[in-house]
């Protein structure tokens, strides 16, 4: 049974979870992460590194987030595969604990540097 991205990740997008993926099943869209469900394998090594808490196998999804599972199969589909971590949105720290996000979940591709990743450190110019 695969795993879900579910609504914690919205305005977030902590890509720690990414780097551990052995299948590479993690999509990136302009303020959350998908996860393609034929491609996860469900070894579960993503959930202990989202700092938000928000990967769940399928069936452990609480019912508010739901929605999120075919949100997650949908928007795999069409936002581009992310396979290396990244900083978080610029203001993932004031999004981390909000609720009801889902308003708030952009449904277009990442990558997305102009929307808000955090700036590289040291001045440095990001490609």
């Amino acid at each position: 049974m695969p795993h879900v991205v579910a609504e914690p990740c919205v305005k977030c997008r902590y890509t720690e979870c990414v780097s551990v993926c052995p299948v590479d099943c993690f999509y990136e869209g302009a303020n959350m992460l998908a996860i393609k469900p034929e491609e996860c394998i469900d070894c579960g090594a993503c959930v202990p590194m989202c700092p938000v808490n928000a990967i769940y196998p399928e069936d452990e999804l609480p019912p508010k987030w739901a929605a999120y599972q075919e949100l997650n199969a949908q928007l795999s589909r069409v936002w581009p595969n992310i396979t290396d971590t990244k900083g978080p949105l610029f203001d993932a720290e004031k999004y981390r604990t909000v609720e009801d996000k889902r308003a708030l979940l952009d449904p277009r591709p990442g990558p997305a540097e102009s929307l808000g990743h955090q700036p590289p450190p040291d001045g440095e110019q990001m490609a």
